[in-house]
């Protein structure tokens, strides 16, 4: 089995998430933008095909 001693200990709450949260903020960004354009061509298609 491998030694896994050399580990540092894990602390739960100790660890700097601001990077990870800043990824995610730009995720839902992407994921909102996106969300919007589609539902936005959807409307203009139906519109100019009626």
């Amino acid at each position: 089995m491998a030694d896994n001693h050399d580990a540092p200990h894990f602390e739960p709450g100790k660890m700097d998430i601001k990077e990870q949260e800043k990824t995610f903020e730009g995720f839902l960004r992407v994921i909102t933008i996106g969300s919007v354009l589609s539902i936005a061509t959807l409307i203009f298609m139906a519109l100019v095909n009626s």
